[in-house]
């Protein structure tokens, strides 16, 4: 059975409600994960979901900041919410989804810290928080290992705008890009290691190899973001070895950069087969 789902840093739900429920309606996917939400939870827009036909939610917002929300027409078997490095800063919340097999999956939709512009954790305090998340998930993924004689483990899924591009193609130039937050070698590192602890499989690049360009993101000081096309890719979608074969597609919606009022990063899309 087909399970689509999107993640979306949609830079305050509130204020671009209205395009995501155009992205609902054009794409239906069956789980919507957002970050950026932007706005304490009393404030979450739940009347607009509850219309589109997405009645089960799982939030974690702030005023003005951060926010993540799992929006589901698909129930949840269990939610939880994770604060990390000590802060309540909004920025992982998990929902078991149960396929009815006896063996859900683990969703996680996770935003990591953007870390500022200075890469220097001693003169940045923003860049030291990242890289601090960073090493406190990897250290999480990996107390969650599958035990020995477990070849595949569960069924885990993370998506989320992880603010790290960490392939070489993954940005507009590798060379000029070393020094700037986001694809500096010691996040890229980071990234690295995060993935080794479960042996993620990176969803987006079973379809696009690695020696081919590939954005979720353009920044709002391009004026003319096509033409510039200085993209990076911060979205992505991580399976966990035992959903490997069940990959079936994605996508990346780079037409919804154009969208008036539009977030600086796109939906990215994944179905399996699950």
């Amino acid at each position: 059975m087909p399970l689509t789902i999107a993640t979306w840093n949609i830079n305050s739900v509130r204020l671009r409600i209205g395009l995501v429920e155009r992205f609902l309606r054009q794409h239906q996917p069956d789980i919507l994960c957002l970050q950026e939400t932007k706005t304490p939870d009393e404030f979450f827009p739940h009347e607009a979901f509850e219309k589109a036909g997405y009645k089960h939610r799982t939030i974690n917002g702030m005023k003005g900041y951060n926010g993540v929300a799992i929006i589901s027409r698909v129930p949840f078997a269990s939610t939880l919410t994770h604060n990390r490095c000590g802060k309540e800063d909004c920025r992982h919340v998990v929902a078991s989804i149960d396929r009815g097999d006896g063996d859900p999956i683990e969703l996680h939709n996770i935003y990591v810290p953007a870390g500022g512009d200075i890469p220097d954790p001693k003169a940045n305090v923003k860049f030291a928080h990242k890289l601090d998340f960073m090493k406190e998930i990897g250290d999480w993924f990996e107390a969650c290992k599958p035990a020995k004689g477990q070849r595949k483990g569960k069924k885990r899924i993370i998506v989320g705008d992880l603010n790290i591009a960490p392939l070489e193609h993954d940005v507009w130039s590798h060379k000029q890009l070393l020094t700037v937050v986001s694809h500096t070698p010691v996040e890229v590192d980071l990234f690295e290691r995060m993935m080794r602890t479960q042996d993620w499989v990176d969803l987006p690049r079973q379809f696009v190899p690695s020696d081919q360009k590939l954005y979720s993101w353009w920044s709002y000081r391009n004026r003319d973001w096509r033409l510039s096309n200085r993209g990076r890719r911060l979205d992505h979608v991580l399976v966990s070895p035992a959903l490997k074969d069940s990959i079936k597609s994605h996508a990346i919606l780079t037409d919804a950069r154009d969208w008036e009022r539009g977030s600086d990063h796109v939906p990215v899309l994944a179905t399996l087969n699950v």
